[in-house]
């Protein structure tokens, strides 16, 4: 017996709906529409960078300039305080007179360590926010998705989105007029 969209949705065994447009503005437009309507877990895919679609869909700032930058002030107190303690605690040599801890000396290992941990961070911070490394995606399971990295665009309602219902979302996405809608199975 072939299980219902309900029973789909409550096993886990539907990651969302897909819909297929055939130019850029077609999908920059659905995207304002399904962010208008009140849908909050939206993807666009497409083959090149569309201007304002980051927003269309709803994307907020990151937490990643936060990320970087204590992990560029880790790396500056890790910098000064290596060198510090070699200089002033571990192996103090007063030399000609100057003091044991001659920050100015200290200044070009401080910076590249900081410029170290912060890029450090960046990468480690980008790969965990953006949940990667991801070799395989739901959407791939949708045959026609091979065309979104020539000549289609695609926007994707997530399942788990609040306002999700695959009836009335379907009838949503098909008032936007695509090309196809198609059921996403994880």
């Amino acid at each position: 017996m072939p299980e219902t969209d309900t029973q789909k949705r409550a096993f886990g065994r539907i990651y969302g709906l897909m819909a297929e447009f055939s130019t850029a503005e077609q999908l920059l437009e659905a995207a304002r529409r399904t962010h208008d309507a009140g849908y909050l877990r939206i993807d666009a895919f497409s083959p090149f960078p569309i201007e304002g679609l980051a927003e269309a869909v709803g994307f907020r700032s990151t937490m990643l300039p936060l990320v970087v930058l204590v992990g560029g002030i880790i790396g500056c107190g890790t910098g000064y305080f290596l060198q510090y303690y070699a200089a002033a605690v571990s192996y103090p040599i007063n030399v000609g007179g100057r003091p044991l801890n001659s920050w100015p000396a200290f200044i070009p290992i401080t910076f590249e360590l900081t410029v170290l941990f912060a890029a450090v961070s960046a990468v480690i911070g980008m790969l965990l926010m953006n949940g990667l490394p991801t070799p395989y995606h739901p959407v791939f399971n949708v045959p026609r998705f091979a065309l979104a990295s020539r000549d289609r665009f695609f926007l994707c309602i997530k399942a788990r989105d609040r306002k999700f219902d695959l009836a009335q979302t379907r009838s949503f996405l098909e008032s936007l007029h695509p090309r196809e809608v198609s059921e996403i199975e994880v």
